[in-house]
């Protein structure tokens, strides 16, 4: 059982061949910005604890777990193709520290959402289990499933489980069913990306009209997520958590209202665009 600090973001691609990134020195506001996703990008007050969760998943968790009596949310994670949980261990341990609690499948081959559905499940039956660390701890009505490349395709399918509430697919891959979804989606591309273009992210997201949904194309973003565009990422996920799972109100107005905190920040997100459903939230 250890304990994380802050780290690099690395992504993979959706081929076998991984990428690593080195970590932005810092983390600009521009001075048109007001409240948005950036103060998201802060550590939360928890600290983050990284154990195995079995031999398919690993686990983040809050460092104050045993001593809250309070049940916490969760995010079940697919990587991209290929690539490793270790890779996106920055937006682990800063979720964690927020207060999720997050379950990643230790596979490259995330697509079909499976075993994205079995992490939930692993972690419902250990917060019925005496015992566990879990025990007590899970809010097994507060789910969402995200994932990147390959792994956001597997969220878009994990999202049609009913055990999932939310779902956030970044630069995604051509699996799941975006109509299946009964819960609100943000789709995440990134504006500089070659291996998901944002033209192929922002028809998901235009193919996805029943439930409430929000589009934002990340800046100058590559499919690595280089340099500080992983801060925005995790800001970004993490508002969108805080709302749908959480129920954040300011956390809300980074999405939703007359003037979403997305869509002031210029520097950081070249697009947002939200559908009807998303409009009347």
């Amino acid at each position: 059982m250890r304990s994380f600090t802050r780290r690099a973001f690395l992504a993979a691609t959706t081929v076998t061949a991984a990428v690593a990134l080195t970590p932005a020195v810092s983390i600009a506001t521009p001075q048109n910005y007001s409240i948005g996703a950036r103060d998201y990008e802060k550590e939360g007050t928890h600290g983050s604890v990284k154990v195995a969760g079995g031999a398919t998943h690993t686990l983040y968790y809050p460092a104050d777990l045993g001593g809250d009596a309070s049940a916490h949310p969760v995010l079940v994670w697919g990587n991209g193709t290929g690539a490793t949980v270790e890779q996106y261990e920055l937006l682990f341990t800063h979720l964690a520290s927020w207060g999720y609690v997050v379950v990643a499948a230790n596979t490259g081959q995330s697509g079909s959402g499976k075993e994205m559905l079995d992490g939930a499940k692993y972690l419902i039956a250990e917060n019925s289990r005496a015992g566990s660390v879990f025990h007590g701890r899970i809010d097994v009505g507060r789910i969402a499933a995200a994932g990147h490349s390959q792994g956001g395709g597997g969220a878009i399918a994990a999202g049609a489980d009913p055990l999932v509430k939310t779902v956030i697919p970044i630069m995604p891959g051509p699996l799941g069913n975006v109509n299946k979804l009964h819960g609100p989606a943000l789709f995440v591309s990134g504006q500089a990306d070659t291996v998901v273009p944002a033209f192929y992210v922002h028809s998901r997201f235009l193919a996805c009209d029943q439930v409430p949904a929000v589009y934002g194309q990340l800046k100058g973003a590559t499919h690595f997520l280089q340099g500080e565009t992983r801060y925005r990422l995790v800001g970004a996920v993490t508002a969108w958590l805080r709302y749908h799972l959480t129920g954040d109100q300011t956390a809300k107005s980074v999405f939703f209202g007359a003037n979403p905190g997305l869509a002031q920040d210029d520097d950081g997100w070249s697009e947002f665009e939200r559908n009807k459903a998303a409009n009347a939230t």
